[in-house]
């Protein structure tokens, strides 16, 4: 992973810790959040660190279970990463849904938090 640009280690390492945080124990995330983040899951807009988690602890799912597809990441002017990610998701025992979710990562005294997030279910209802 030495080769790959500074950003790109930092968002794939962030990506493998949210989905192994969320697939174990979602109510653990809070750590990767601030009380000015922003999360749009569904349509639905949350923000701050306890109502993003109370969303995200109250899915109705006991178990889930993510597999990156893949992911892209990019560095902001403002020093910021862009995470894109592409993957399925299967949750229960419901069919194996495709999603994406894009994260926006600052750095905050030393750490890598969550500013901005956006989920949608790959779902083609026409």
């Amino acid at each position: 992973m030495g080769d790959k640009p500074l950003w790109e280690q930092i968002g794939s390492s962030f990506v493998q810790h949210y989905y192994q945080l969320f697939d174990a124990d979602r109510t653990q995330l809070g750590s990767i959040y601030i009380d000015a983040s922003c999360l749009t899951w569904e349509g639905q807009q949350f923000q701050g660190k306890a109502a993003i988690v109370e969303k995200l602890s109250s899915l109705p799912f006991q178990k889930i279970q993510h597999s990156i597809t893949a992911q892209d990441h990019q560095p902001t002017p403002d020093s910021c990463i862009l995470s894109m990610v592409v993957g399925q998701l299967k949750a229960d025992d419901d069919q194996v849904l495709g999603f994406q979710q894009t994260f926006l990562l600052k750095n905050i005294q030393g750490a890598w938090v969550c500013t901005n997030e956006v989920f949608r279910l790959a779902l083609h209802n026409v």
